[in-house]
């Protein structure tokens, strides 16, 4: 574990405030800390509001403080551009950990702009794995599409359910299910939850089997579980009582090895810098082209689509055609 300095912390926020306002003048510390990625396990945390995430991470980050491991904790909200800023009901839920040298907290919001955050969370979360954490945690708020993709960033997906909130399934809904590595019923303890588990259970044989996912069941690293995929578990945790959370390290820690020893968690890392690189070679290549169409050439193109003469697709391709013969002459 890397103990860190309160001028590093400092420094450390500092650069993720950068990241989130979108100043490039921090590239160059990601450049320098780039090389050292890819040490920290990278759990992503995903689930229906309500369902206890935060208490769960918090339980989860005095766990492995009790193991002598230093944790990182992004947390996100994708859903909610008038905060513009972070997220306090986390902070304040976390309020008893941020005194612990061992553990780093840190909240951001979405400020409008969805795939915006995508690219500074990959970026924050890369810093964070550079600076030396052995778990760094990214929480999402919310259960929708862009939480997906945010959790996607991880090595392991938990995503969180609680019985009683209306639908014993929710991750369904949200399309969720099929991401998961380990499926946590939170607030077990009240009514409803061993129907909430079946109805996971249940589930889970619906989604397709395959390979590097879902498998026979087994609860060891044997040769038929890497032959067959990782089997995702459902575990209960009371998280206000730290019940089944030792549980739910272990299983983490079950997961990361099966990631290592069946290769699964390098074509992750590979699927994930090729996801980010497309996206990032997207946003450079539409900033080019509007430098190259200038302004009264785009704005040209818009004012034919507000008019109704053009569809949007059609006057995307026009201008593409018009970069396509400039490059050309």
């Amino acid at each position: 574990m890397v103990h860190h300095s309160v001028a590093e912390r400092r420094a450390l926020a500092r650069a993720l405030t950068r990241i989130e306002n979108g100043d490039l003048s921090v590239q160059d510390e990601l450049r320098a800390a780039w090389s050292a990625t890819g040490a920290a396990h990278r759990i992503g945390v995903t689930g229906a509001p309500g369902s206890g995430k935060s208490t769960l991470v918090s339980a989860l980050a005095r766990a492995w403080r009790l193991r002598g491991h230093s944790v990182a904790i992004l947390s996100i909200d994708p859903s909610s551009p008038i905060t513009g800023g972070a997220i306090l009901g986390d902070r304040i839920r976390m309020r008893e950990l941020s005194g612990d040298p061992g553990v780093f907290i840190r909240s951001m919001a979405s400020r409008g702009s969805v795939g915006g955050l995508s690219a500074a969370a990959a970026d924050a979360a890369a810093l964070l794995d550079a600076h030396g954490f052995d778990f760094v945690v990214i929480e999402t708020v919310g259960a929708g599409q862009s939480e997906v993709e945010i959790a996607r960033l991880a090595d392991t997906v938990v995503v969180v359910e609680a019985p009683g909130m209306g639908d014993d399934v929710q991750a369904i809904k949200a399309g969720i299910l099929e991401i998961a590595d380990v499926l946590v019923v939170n607030k077990a303890d009240r009514p409803g939850a061993r129907k909430t588990v079946a109805a996971l259970q249940a589930a889970l044989d619906l989604v397709p089997q395959t390979s590097g996912h879902h498998g026979v069941a087994g609860t060891a690293l044997s040769d038929a579980a890497l032959d067959a995929g990782w089997v995702v578990s459902v575990l209960q945790t009371t998280a206000t009582a730290a019940e089944g959370v030792d549980a739910l390290v272990d299983m983490l820690a079950l997961h990361r090895e099966w990631l290592h020893v069946s290769g699964v968690g390098d074509a992750r890392r590979r699927r994930r810098y090729s996801q980010e690189l497309r996206v990032r070679l997207r946003e450079q290549l539409l900033l080019r082209a509007l430098q190259i169409l200038g302004g009264d050439g785009y704005d040209a193109a818009l004012r034919e689509v507000a008019a109704g003469r053009r569809t949007p697709l059609d006057a995307a391709r026009e201008l593409a055609a018009q970069l396509i013969i400039g490059s050309e002459l």
